[in-house]
């Protein structure tokens, strides 16, 4: 299974696209839309409940599933994502994404999110759909069977005005990288010359695998990582860069988390 995914800078441009999809053959199941915002009166209803993550903000989240009344009837999911606010959700695939952001889930989802199908889960893309949503703009996920049906639907979406989501990850490091190359070279190092494993390391912080746990119970995937990164470029420096960019990362989201729970 694939993943295929726009970013839109509307929602209407978003369900447009979804739509669109649907003309050309996307399975309902498979396709999902991401939305900033919620359902106040559906986020109202149940309590909120606190995710534990250790050494984070322990930001409130609830999951609500509902009845959509859409054709086809999709699940309809509301979320308050920490470091991103409310968030809707359209779509199986849904589920999956807004737990595995840090909302934690509700009864009243039913059975939904624990029949989601989940092959093909973007962890490491899940932080870049949070930054889109954060700016205000919606995310449209399908899953394809193969390389064939992807590069069709890939094209759909660009014809459908999305930008691709290695573009928004681009656009999310632009914004950063002032800011990271300054605090970087005020230690002595050259960031022109660490910049790749700085990013790595910085990314590898936001996945969603990782971000909220402990630090010592991310060292053996960390040390696994710059191994692995020390084999494929030999004799250049990498774990001193990916280091200093996994806490920059850590120090990223948890800021992330205490703005969305101050607002």
């Amino acid at each position: 299974m694939k993943t295929v995914t726009g970013v839109f800078a509307s929602q209407s441009d978003a369900q447009h696209a979804v739509a669109e999809m649907r003309l050309a053959g996307a399975h309902d199941h498979r396709i999902t839309l991401l939305i900033p915002g919620s359902i106040q009166a559906e986020l109202e209803s149940v309590p909120n409940v606190a995710a534990e993550q250790p050494e984070m903000a322990k930001p409130v989240g609830a999951v609500v599933g509902a009845a959509a009344g859409l054709s086809a009837g999709p699940v309809l999911l509301a979320a308050i994502i920490p470091g991103v606010g409310p968030v809707t959700a359209i779509g199986l695939l849904g589920g999956a994404i807004l737990v595995a952001a840090g909302a934690t889930g509700g009864s009243a989802a039913g059975g939904s999110l624990e029949n989601h199908m989940t092959e093909g889960l973007p962890e490491d893309e899940i932080f870049v759909y949070e930054d889109a949503l954060r700016k205000g703009r919606s995310v449209v996920i399908a899953q394809v069977s193969d390389e064939t049906e992807a590069s069709r639907f890939r094209e759909l979406l660009q014809t459908e005005g999305a930008e691709t989501v290695d573009a928004a990850r681009q656009q999310w490091w632009i914004g950063l990288r002032s800011a990271e190359q300054e605090h970087y070279s005020a230690h002595g190092r050259k960031f022109g010359e660490d910049e790749f494993f700085y990013r790595l390391g910085f990314e590898s912080a936001l996945h969603a695998r990782t971000r909220c746990k402990e630090y010592d119970q991310t060292l053996g995937e960390m040390d696994a990582k710059i191994e692995e990164l020390e084999k494929q470029y030999p004799g250049r420096e990498v774990a001193e860069p990916f280091s200093r960019g996994y806490e920059r990362g850590r120090d990223y989201y948890q800021q992330l988390c205490d703005e969305s729970r101050a607002a």
